[in-house]
């Protein structure tokens, strides 16, 4: 169990992320044939195409957390210590911990009012909140990837170690 909970965690994000480009990429790609081919589209595909990019943006937010791979401004990060840096680090994800739990609220509030109300999606006539469910399960592992992030960071921070940094893009 723990070596799958440790599997789940390296690459749990990555996974999903497979998992929806491919239905997004499959469904499009078989909605243009039908659209081209049989002069005929449907609503559901075109459904499924936006509810996954949904999906696959925000479990890329969470992974993007967890690679440190998201937008920043680091000029200041090449003038300051070891220390610093860490503490700049540590800063900016309590900053964005606090956005999260606020937005994280926020969007469970609306998936449980559209529970309340019964709404469902025009094309494929099942309930929204499953689709809506997509922000807050991203803003939920942004949290747990900001928390492991911010554990890696006071543990480099005790022990002397440069903080962690993530993958260059281009170097």
């Amino acid at each position: 169990m723990r070596n799958f909970l440790r599997i789940l965690d390296k690459n749990g994000e990555r996974w999903a992320l497979l998992l929806f480009y491919v239905m997004l990429v499959a469904t499009m790609f078989i909605e243009v044939l039908r659209r081209e081919i049989m002069s005929y589209s449907s609503i559901w595909g075109e459904e499924i195409v936006r509810y996954s990019f949904i999906y696959l943006a925000w479990i890329g937010c969470a992974a993007a957390v967890k690679e440190r791979g998201h937008i920043r401004i680091d000029v200041l990060m090449q003038y300051v210590g070891r220390r610093a840096k860490a503490l700049l680090y540590i800063f900016g994800d309590l900053v964005m911990f606090v956005v999260a739990i606020i937005a994280l609220y926020w969007s469970f509030e609306t998936v449980l009012v559209s529970a309340k109300f019964g709404s469902v999606t025009p094309g494929l006539r099942i309930s929204q909140v499953w689709f809506l469910m997509a922000v807050p399960t991203g803003f939920a592992l942004v949290i747990l990837r900001l928390v492991q992030s911010f554990l890696r960071d006071l543990a480099d921070l005790r022990a002397g170690r440069p903080v962690y940094e993530g993958d260059k893009l281009f170097d």
